[in-house]
């Protein structure tokens, strides 16, 4: 753990982790992570199928807060949307279709973590 990243944040890049092996499991191709621009960030770029699927993923530690998918709302969803187009054009990428998944992490302290996938958020 780097000396200024938190437990928090240790968490969140180990969720990150967590998504890209599941992703790729799957049969996906990560292309970027933590790819940011003036309107937000993506955690995960992938490509399945000739699709670019972009990966919101939220870690929890416990449901104090509630659970991971419900941090993610419609003005969310349109940031992330909007910066997709800001990769593709970064990336020099032609029109393609791109698909919203948000992937949901529960890891408690001590014990192992289930993640759960909603394609096409």
């Amino acid at each position: 753990m780097a000396l200024t990243e938190t437990r928090q944040q240790q968490k969140g890049r180990e969720g990150e982790d967590l998504a890209c092996r599941y992703l790729e499991g799957q049969g996906l191709v990560v292309l970027s992570r933590n790819w940011s621009c003036r309107d937000g960030e993506l955690d995960v770029v992938a490509v399945e199928d000739g699709r670019l699927v972009v990966c919101e993923v939220k870690t929890r530690t416990t449901p104090r807060w509630g659970r991971p998918d419900e941090a993610v709302d419609q003005r969310k969803l349109s940031r992330l949307r909007r910066t997709a187009l800001r990769w593709l054009a970064a990336h020099h990428v032609g029109w393609c279709e791109v698909r919203v998944d948000l992937i949901s992490i529960t890891w408690p302290a001590h014990g192992e973590p289930t993640l759960q996938h909603l394609r096409g958020a």
